[in-house]
């Protein structure tokens, strides 16, 4: 395991972003498991912290290389490093550090309230959480515009490992795991939260079978082609992607998901129009629908 499980430092000051041991930047998070003993399974514990570790560093290396890393080295010049912990339920600081000086220059470029931003949606996309893209502030959509297909690489790869580790405490003993952005001593900002629930995201698999829907458009990241749908008739939101790369859907296949979501925008229910497409449902083990996978329209 990379410098997380270093050596406790006691810092004179808790900060957004400090220069650190060698000249690092340190960007100050906090991770809290929500047990009453303030306690927990070592093993469990230890994996958690791990996935938050792994989480936190490739969402940051991404974000500041434009590159999704492939490995997770001690030698990176993005790192994290585990603090002190502090009273309450089981939780412990740790930064994210920048080494080099053009990773510094990219960070404030990027500004803190972007990066957290950034953060916090790119968990929660990777666990089908509703985002509204278009709630992002304008630094933060342009970002994602500059990462491209990064973006969806960086989603499924946080899927992988990362997540499965930080789950493991959630899964096993039903502690809620929350990811925190320590902006000063009285100001944490809670990026996600995981728990039980989200747990069983990570266990979805795609479907066999192919359904036709009538569907309403609801939210759409053009940069990705990952939004949310409305079945008709339905009362709940549900994730959609396409079973490509956007870049290689249809332009006409674009131009229909956006034009759906701009008519229905803002008009009362009763007066939507809709899309008729095949999709293949990704589910649960109890057979909830959490995604669809577009493979086309019915009139196709």
């Amino acid at each position: 395991m990379d410098s997380f499980f270093a050596q406790h430092r006691q810092t004179k000051r808790d900060t957004t972003s400090v220069i650190g041991v060698q000249g690092a930047m340190a960007i100050n998070f906090d991770v809290v498991i929500e047990t009453p003993e303030y306690e927990v399974d070592m093993k469990a514990g230890l994996d958690t912290l791990q996935g938050v570790s792994d989480a936190t560093r490739i969402i940051g290396e991404t974000l500041l290389t434009q590159k999704v890393p492939q490995r997770i080295s001690y030698k990176s010049d993005v790192r994290t490093t585990l603090k002190k912990t502090f009273p309450g339920s089981y939780g412990h600081i740790f930064s994210l550090d920048l080494m080099s000086e053009e990773l510094k220059k990219q960070y404030r470029k990027i500004g803190s309230a972007t990066f957290s931003e950034l953060m916090s949606y790119f968990t929660k996309e990777a666990l089908h959480i509703d985002v509204d893209v278009d709630s992002l502030s304008e630094k933060a959509q342009k970002t994602l515009e500059i990462l491209g297909d990064n973006t969806e690489k960086l989603i499924e790869q946080l899927r992988e490992s990362p997540l499965r580790n930080i789950h493991e405490v959630p899964k096993k003993f039903g502690y809620k795991v929350l990811l925190r952005r320590r902006n000063s001593i009285s100001n944490r900002e809670l990026l996600v939260k995981f728990d039980k629930e989200t747990s069983l995201v990570l266990e979805a698999k795609k479907s066999g079978e192919k359904v036709t829907l009538l569907v309403s458009i609801r939210r759409l990241n053009t940069n990705t082609g990952n939004g949310r749908l409305q079945v008709k008739g339905g009362e709940e939101t549900v994730a959609f992607g396409f079973s490509t790369m956007y870049r290689d859907v249809r332009l006409a296949t674009k131009k229909k998901f956006s034009e759906n979501l701009d008519y229905n925008n803002g008009i009362d229910i009763e007066h939507w129009k809709y899309l008729e497409i095949i999709a293949a449902p990704v589910k649960l083990l109890d057979e909830k629908i959490v995604k669809y996978i577009v493979l086309g329209f019915h009139d196709e």
